[in-house]
C-alpha cells in the first residue's frame, strides 16, 4: 500500500516538474496580456493584476486585422490538414499493408528533412507562377510538413491493427477499396486523429514559411505576432495577448480531444501476441 503511493506521488512530482516550466510561461504570458503596462514594467513583478486590462484583447482585433490573419490561418491549416489527411491515411495503409520498408523509410527522411531546404525552391517555383502573396503556395508547402506525418503516424497505427478482419471482408466478396473504407478506415479512426491534431499543431504554429510566402493580406497569426514587434518599444500587454490568440486555439482542439489522443497513442501497445 505504502509503496503504490510513494510511485503515485513520485509519478505525479515527475509530470508536474516536466511540465511547471511550459505552464510558468503560459501563466506569465496570461499575466502580462491582462496587465497594463505600468504594471508590467514593476518591480518586484506583478503576477495577479489589481485592474484587468481587457483593453489589450480589443487593441489586437482592432489595430493589427488580426481577424484577417485569423481565417487565412484557418484556411491554410484547415486546408493542409485535410489534404495530407486525404493523402496520407490511404497511403499509410497500403504501405502497412504491402510491408513496404523502404517507402516509409523515404516517408521518414521526408519527416526529418528540414522544412528550410524546400523553402528556397518552393519560392522561386510559386514566383514563375505568379502566385506569391496568395495563400496557394503556403497550403502547398505546409503539406510538405503533414503528408509524412499523416503517413509516418498512420503506418505504426495500421501495423498495429489486425488484419484478420480485412482478409475476412475479401473472402466476402469486398475490393480492396471497400476493405479500407468499411473496415480499415473505422478502426483507425483514434491514429487519425492523433495524425490530424499533430498536423493542425505543425501547420498553425508554422512561422518560416508564412514570413517568406505571405502578402500583407495572406499573413497568418504568427506572423502577425511577429509584426507587433517594433524597434521603439514594445507594448509587452497587447503582445502576449496575441500570443494568447494565437495558442488558444490549438489547446482548446488538444484538450477537447485527449481522450482520442490517448487512445491513438496507446493502441499499439494492447496488441496481443
Amino acid at each position: 500500500m505504502k509503496r503504490g503511493l510513494l510511485r503515485s506521488i513520485g509519478l505525479v512530482f515527475s509530470i508536474l516538474m516536466l511540465i511547471s516550466p511550459a505552464l510558468l510561461f503560459f501563466i506569465w504570458m496570461l499575466s502580462l496580456s491582462l496587465k497594463y503596462e505600468i504594471d508590467n514594467s514593476a518591480s518586484p513583478p506583478i503576477l495577479i493584476p489589481t485592474n484587468v486590462a481587457w483593453s489589450n484583447y480589443v487593441d489586437v482585433f482592432n489595430s493589427n486585422r488580426f481577424l484577417l490573419y485569423f481565417r487565412n490561418s484557418l484556411v491554410v491549416t484547415g486546408a493542409a490538414t485535410l489534404i495530407a489527411l486525404l493523402v496520407g491515411v490511404p497511403a499509410g495503409w497500403a504501405i502497412a499493408r504491402l510491408d513496404a520498408k523502404k517507402t516509409a523509410i523515404v516517408i521518414m527522411i521526408a519527416r526529418m528533412t528540414p522544412g528550410l531546404s524546400f523553402l528556397i525552391p518552393m519560392f522561386l517555383l510559386f514566383q514563375w507562377l505568379g502566385l506569391l502573396g496568395t495563400l496557394v503556395p503556403q497550403i502547398v508547402i505546409h503539406l510538405v510538413l503533414t503528408i509524412p506525418l499523416v503517413v509516418w503516424i498512420m503506418i505504426s497505427y495500421f501495423e498495429t491493427t489486425p488484419r484478420e478482419l480485412e482478409e475476412a471482408a475479401v473472402v466476402d466478396g469486398a475490393t480492396r477499396w471497400q476493405t479500407f473504407r468499411m473496415v480499415a478506415l473505422p478502426i483507425a479512426k483514434p491514429g487519425i486523429v492523433v495524425a490530424a491534431i499533430l498536423s493542425v499543431i505543425f501547420s498553425w504554429n508554422n512561422f518560416v514559411f508564412g514570413i517568406v510566402l505571405s502578402g500583407r493580406e495572406t499573413r497568418t497569426l504568427p506572423v502577425a505576432v511577429y509584426n507587433m514587434l517594433s524597434y521603439d518599444q514594445i507594448a509587452w500587454g497587447p503582445l502576449a495577448a496575441a500570443a494568447i490568440v494565437v495558442t488558444l486555439p490549438v489547446l482548446l482542439l488538444t484538450v477537447i480531444a485527449q481522450r482520442q489522443i490517448v487512445a491513438g497513442l496507446t493502441a499499439g501497445a494492447v496488441k496481443g501476441g
